[in-house]
């Protein structure tokens, strides 16, 4: 397991925008991560203290930059930024998240990956009742 210091270490995702709170889990395709701050009133993504299950798609998104910068060959470019660039098969279960009393449970599993680009399928759920999944594809930055 790493916490969520280990992780802010690992992503460009800065401050309160690190939604992930703890990698649980993970091999050479896929990763089990939580996060409480869904609930949290501070939560950059909360608008008139609600938070839209739409913002499921970025805690998939930053369970798959967790596990791009775990598996990278070089520790230099762990933190490689991304930038979200296709979202397909997108469902969501339920409207809002900030009234979910227990951790999102969210999962990525990677579908492909090149040099410069990664696609991910995610699932989030709550208790092991779904909320949400898709398919991500991200481009990344170019190396340094």
């Amino acid at each position: 397991m790493i916490d969520r210091a280990q992780i802010l270490a690992l992503v460009p995702h800065a401050g309160s925008m690190c939604l992930i709170e703890r990698a649980l889990r993970w091999n050479d395709t896929e990763i089990g991560c939580e996060a409480d701050n869904h609930r949290d009133p501070a939560n950059p993504l909360q608008r008139a203290g609600e938070l839209s299950a739409l913002h499921l798609i970025e805690y998939g998104a930053q369970a798959a930059a967790i596990h791009g910068a775990l598996l990278a060959p070089d520790p230099a470019q762990a933190n490689r930024a991304g930038m979200l660039i296709a979202v397909r098969d997108c469902e969501l279960f339920v409207d809002y998240l900030h009234d979910l009393p227990h951790p999102l449970e969210i999962h990525a599993r990677r579908e492909a990956k090149s040099s410069d680009a990664l696609m991910y399928s995610f699932d989030v759920s709550h208790r092991g009742q779904p909320l949400g999944r898709g398919r991500l594809t991200i481009r990344l930055a170019p190396a340094s």
